[in-house]
Order: C-alpha cells, then structure tokens, then sequence
C-alpha cells in the first residue's frame, strides 16, 4: 500500500524486453535499505524490486501491465514519481493507494492559475463513475482532490510545491496519465450493485 506521496523523481536508465519488459530506475533512494521483492510505486503503477545497484534499482513489468499503464509511454531518461510502500506506523498524508492502476486517462488542458496550474483530464467512461466532486484520484501516483466533474472530464489543481517534487511540473496537454481510483469509492460502487 501507498500513500499518493511522492518522495523522490526517477528516471528511467534502460528499457530491455526479455519475455517481460524490464526495466533499470535510478533513484535518489538509498538502495542498501531496499530490499529484493520490495514493492515501489512508479508513476503510480507498483512494480516489484528485482535487482539492485547503488543508485537504481531492477523491475519486471509484465505485458498485462503494459497494456493498462502508460508504461508503454516510457522510454530511457523518462522522469517517474516514485513512492516506497507504506511501513505501519508512516504518516498518511494523502490517501490508501494500491499501486493497481485502474485505466490510462488524458491530459485535455492545462492552464496556469495564479502560482497554480488547472489540468482537466478526459477518463474512460466506465471509470468516470468512481470520480467525484472533493474525493480522491493518484495520477501517476499522486494522491490528489478532484476539483470538479463533468461527465467523463474532471479537474485537479496542483500548487506550486507539488510541481517541483513530482513530475507534474512538466505536464502538457495529450499526456496519457496513470489513474487510480480511490478504494472506497470501488467498493460502494460494487455495494451499489446489489440494491
């Protein structure tokens, strides 16, 4: 589990397609405190830690994964948010994150606002459901609020601290995006189902 808190930008070193595509992340993490098997989230998407050096770690992404991220996007010197899995006892500063990316949405504007930037995103209309008004999205692993909706559209704004420790600072319209929906929202939808 994470939080939607980034804590560090890594960039893709190498991409190399071995049955599954694999990939070499370097980190500003200290390495020696991860360990093999260790989930990290990467633009939101969780990925499994398989090899190690001192300032990258290893990951294998398998097709499936490829075939619902923006993964397929990635190529070498890609910037990534990156947040290490949630220790009991952290600080939840953002929300519960899965790291299971639920579909691909698509940067539609973006548009400064005094310090801040306003960015509207197009989502899959079977997702659009799960988004509301003040509830929760990650984008690329970014716990954010959403700020408004309208049918398969909504809003997010992010303040000038979050677009230096992140990659936001450098979104531009037609980016294809990670989107997770909040868990909750999942669950009373599914609830929902049986009424």
């Amino acid at each position: 589990m994470f939080t939607g808190i980034i804590t560090d930008i890594g960039r893709v070193m190498q991409l190399e397609q071995r049955g599954d595509l694999r990939a070499t992340i370097q980190t500003g993490y200290d390495t020696g405190s991860i360990d093999i098997g260790a989930s990290i989230a990467c633009d939101g998407v969780c990925l499994t830690v398989i090899g190690l050096s001192r300032d990258s770690f290893d990951v294998e992404i398998s097709a499936e994964t490829v075939s619902k991220t923006s993964v397929a996007g990635w190529t070498d010197g890609s910037r990534l948010n990156l947040e290490r899995a949630l220790k009991v006892g952290d600080e939840l500063g953002g929300h519960i994150v899965s790291g299971h990316v639920d579909g691909v949405a698509k940067v539609t504007l973006v548009q400064d606002e005094g310090d801040s930037t306003r960015v509207l995103l197009q989502v899959p209309e079977a997702l659009a459901r799960f988004v509301a008004p003040k509830g929760s999205v990650a984008l690329n692993g970014t716990s954010l609020t959403v700020n408004e909706v309208n049918g398969t559209t909504f809003g997010v704004n992010f303040i000038p601290h979050t677009k230096t420790v992140t990659t936001w600072g450098d979104v531009s319209q037609g980016d294809d995006v990670n989107l997770e929906i909040d868990t909750l929202a999942r669950y009373v939808a599914r609830l929902r189902e049986f009424d």
